[in-house]
């Protein structure tokens, strides 16, 4: 990267050049919460529960194209079944598919009957834990994801503000996730849940709604924690979270919103995801979800920063993605207009390169 001149003279006879004048070139973006499993339609696990493993497969590979179409050139996916996301992964690695790198946390660890169950990771006490641990890294798994509060697509489980674990079953979770070399992150809406995954020493938090019986209650004590022990927040909003308004009122909508500005203020490390494969969260609007910081109030080279370097960092990732400098893979893309001043412009693709690799798509 550099001036023309510099760059040219660099490049050997042969190399393809792709010449975009008036474009902006910035690394290529990051979604740190997707769920390709899930095909974002109205009964995703339903959809699920009826698929065969093949036909999984297939339609998690056709999610992967949409999110690299996009302009996604790394994802992270926090939970699939039969860890099927790991022969993916290294089909795109190999340039045998299209698709961004991916990172996946196989089978999620949850209580039985809990949020998510049916992906495959309940466990009952810590020697469970630590065999589903066990069998997730021989499995290929990235990371380990843990279901430490319940969710709302998942009737019969915990309320989304419920703890599932208690602070002591999730530092084992931690421990033995660490020894094996692999960060953790923990879904977590509850505050109680929140508390336990920072007591634990999780790398990242999802969605971190802090909820007390479904009542806010944001905690700063908490938050200074979570800046000191760097944990990494994402919030995991849907591309479309205009709806969340409609459904909430904007009066409650903006009290939920409220609190990522909340932590900002406090320094905490926020990063970009959109749960993508649940209903309204679909695979190929990323930029859409990055707008809700921008009615936030947050500065553009922000949300670009917060979508691109900083996520890198939360996926341990900083040393090979999310910038462009000399070593970094080639996961970049070139856009029409300057996002800096009009963050659509990241709609309007020019050129997508993972590792390099043009795919078919823009």
């Amino acid at each position: 990267m550099g001036p023309r001149d510099v760059v040219e003279g660099l490049a050997g006879p042969g190399v393809e050049r792709s010449d975009h004048p008036g474009a902006t070139v910035l690394p290529g973006l990051i979604n740190c919460h997707v769920h390709l499993a899930f095909d974002a339609g109205p009964d995703p696990v339903g959809s699920l529960r009826a698929a065969d493993d093949d036909a999984l497969a297939v339609g998690m590979a056709a999610r992967a194209r949409e999110l690299l179409a996009g302009g996604v050139t790394t994802a992270r996916d926090l939970g699939d079944r039969g860890a099927l996301a790991v022969p993916l992964r290294d089909a795109i690695a190999a340039g045998e598919v299209p698709g961004p790198r991916l990172l996946a946390a196989t089978a999620p660890l949850t209580r039985p009957g809990g949020h998510c169950w049916f992906l495959g990771g309940e466990v009952t006490d810590a020697a469970s834990i630590r065999d589903r641990i066990a069998r997730n890294v021989a499995a290929g798994a990235d990371l380990i994801k843990v279901m430490a509060s319940g969710g709302q697509m998942t009737p019969g489980g915990a309320a989304m503000w419920e703890s599932q674990f208690d602070a002591e079953q999730l530092r084992i979770i931690v421990a033995e996730a660490h020894d094996a070399g692999l960060r953790v992150a923990a879904h977590a809406h509850g505050t109680a849940s929140i508390v336990a995954a920072v007591d634990a020493g999780v790398d990242s938090i999802e969605h971190c709604t802090w909820l007390t019986d479904g009542v806010p209650d944001e905690r700063d004590d908490i938050a200074a924690r979570i800046v000191d022990q760097g944990i990494h927040i994402c919030s995991a909003m849907s591309p479309n979270w205009r709806a969340f308004i409609d459904r909430l009122g904007p009066e409650r909508a903006e009290r939920s919103f409220a609190r990522l500005r909340w932590m900002d203020d406090l320094g905490v490390r926020l990063v970009t995801g959109t749960d993508a494969g649940l209903p309204s969260s679909g695979f190929g609007d990323f930029v859409g979800a990055l707008g809700l910081y921008e009615h936030l109030g947050f500065p553009l080279d922000r949300i670009i920063e917060m979508a691109t370097t900083r996520a890198a960092g939360a996926l341990g990732l900083a040393e090979e993605t999310g910038r462009l400098a000399p070593g970094y893979a080639a996961d970049l893309i070139v856009v029409r207009g300057d996002p800096t001043t009009d963050l659509n412009a990241l709609r309007d693709l020019e050129l997508v390169l993972a590792r390099g690799r043009r795919p078919a798509g823009p």
